[in-house]
């Protein structure tokens, strides 16, 4: 009876709790936060007060600390002194740019400091040997350095060709400097052993993002460094949607269904490099401290043109800015359409600014195509990719689905006939707020023409989605889809 009793004396405590808990929510969750993403975290708080400020305080605030977006100041200030002074800046005379697409680029500038860049060249690699191929055979190229960064790295049968370059050019005397993401890649099957083979090669290489709370390096452990590129000796690049390890990923799920992850990597030559190499060096910095003295070669490459014809913007993102620059940069894209916009995104969950401006660009007139995979990898993010279908179906949209086994994992958005672009970023909430992303804005008809040739190779391999066949999706589908929709907001 006395523990009964104390029992329902604690009620009116718990109810006094939650009571202040939903009230300082009020106050301070819709501080800087966008209106969706506020009712999802009060109404999570609402209904499960104790979960729900447990999860906030885990992974509410979606902002790197303060400590780091001063680093990412002091970077883009010295990028920005890097443009004035003449390097970066070679061959990017606008006057042949469309008044609209200048605007676009001069918003990157204000944002990232990196200007736009002539005189370039980039090739499109769609195998995902070939590429990692490609890579290995520039790296056994290297004179002085080698600067690496991938999500996700493996020591496997798909990437010890790469290693074993890696490990050739440490011999000749060159740098290889490597950067990893600390949670994304921990976790593959391996990991030890793949560190362990940096370390063995003399590689100089570091985490990024590293979340260990006893040595005071914690965030938000969803804020994760998406990026993925190669450099050799500021004249090569290597950037896109793919990470250094075996085309299943070496997950045992993955392995189980079959999947393999289709890929788009774009090879670059030409000025655009040293923009590729600049992000390179800002988060090296961000993680060692350490300001590389390869700036007079990297400006060097920056002042020799390769007789290229494309004009390239590298539009670095994520939560160490202050806004979101990915989500600006595709938004703007968008609405200065004038013909057609192509989207390919594995992970499609846009926010509402998206939605209206895919579907504006329908009702303006454009042709609008969505390239997203019929299977999914991640069953949270795939049932709320599939809430969007029917808005976009009604809107015009036409949306192909990559065939299975294949993850079209590619990530790239094409409009009218002369502008692209290709990188790490996903058209999702994830990516425009919580990954740290880079993305090449492309001008030239050749390279569009090249993405177009993709492009056909992915409806020739797929299917198109129709309303009606969407329409008959089961109910509990839908539900599921609706559901993970609103999680989805948790940002």
């Amino acid at each position: 009876m006395p523990s009964f009793v104390s029992g329902l004396a604690l009620w009116p405590l718990i109810t006094v709790v939650e009571l202040a808990i939903s009230v300082v929510a009020l106050i301070y969750i819709p501080r800087g936060r966008k209106p969706t993403a506020a009712m999802a975290w009060l109404l999570l708080i609402f209904l499960t007060p104790f979960v729900g400020l447990a999860l906030y305080l885990l992974i509410g605030n979606f902002r790197l600390p303060r400590k780091r977006r001063a680093a990412q100041e002091r970077a883009t200030a010295a990028i920005a002194e890097r443009a004035d002074a003449g390097a970066l800046t070679v061959g990017g005379d606008e006057t042949n740019v469309p008044r609209w697409l200048q605007r676009v680029t001069h918003q990157n500038t204000s944002l990232t400091a990196l200007p736009m860049v002539g005189g370039s060249r980039a090739q499109l690699l769609e195998d995902y040997q070939g590429s990692i191929d490609a890579m290995a055979e520039a790296i056994d190229e290297a004179r002085d350095y080698v600067h690496i960064q991938f999500y996700i790295v493996a020591w496997d049968h798909t990437t010890r060709g790469f290693f074993a370059a890696m490990e050739r050019a440490v011999q000749r005397g060159v740098t290889v400097r490597f950067l990893a993401d600390h949670i994304a890649s921990r976790r593959i099957p391996g990991a030890k052993d793949t560190f362990a083979e940096l370390d063995r090669m003399g590689v100089q290489w570091s985490w990024m993002l590293p979340v260990r709370p006893l040595k005071g390096q914690y965030q938000r452990p969803d804020l994760r460094n998406h990026r993925k590129l190669v450099v050799i000796d500021g004249t090569h690049a290597f950037i896109g949607s793919q990470n250094l390890i075996s085309r299943d990923y070496n997950a045992a799920k993955n392995i189980k269904r079959g999947l393999q992850w289709q890929e788009l990597v774009a090879c670059l030559d030409g000025p655009v490099v040293a923009q590729v190499d600049a992000v390179f060096h800002s988060d090296w910095y961000f993680e060692t401290g350490e300001v590389l003295g390869d700036s007079e070669r990297v400006e060097a490459a920056a002042l020799t043109t390769v007789d290229g014809d494309l004009q390239c913007q590298m539009v670095p993102s994520g939560p160490a800015y202050e806004t979101e620059v990915n989500l600006r940069l595709f938004l703007a894209l968008i609405h200065g359409a004038h013909e057609r916009v192509i989207i390919t995104s594995p992970y499609f969950v846009p926010n509402e600014a998206m939605i209206y401006a895919i579907t504006s660009a329908c009702q303006r007139g454009l042709e609008v195509q969505l390239f997203v995979s019929e299977l999914g990898d991640q069953g949270t993010v795939y049932h709320a990719q599939r809430s969007y279908y029917e808005t976009l179906l009604r809107a015009g949209v036409r949306i192909f689905l990559y065939p299975a086994p294949y993850i079209l994992h590619s990530k790239h958005v094409s409009i009218d006939d002369d502008i692209a672009v290709i990188g790490s970023s996903n058209m999702d909430i994830r990516s425009f707020t919580l990954n740290a992303e880079m993305s090449l804005v492309v001008r030239g008809a050749s390279f569009v023409s090249q993405m177009r040739e993709v492009e056909q190779r992915y409806r020739d391999a797929g299917r198109e989605l129709t309303l009606d066949e969407w329409m008959s999706e089961p109910a509990r589908s839908r539900f599921l889809d609706g559901v993970f929709r609103l999680t989805s907001a948790l940002t």
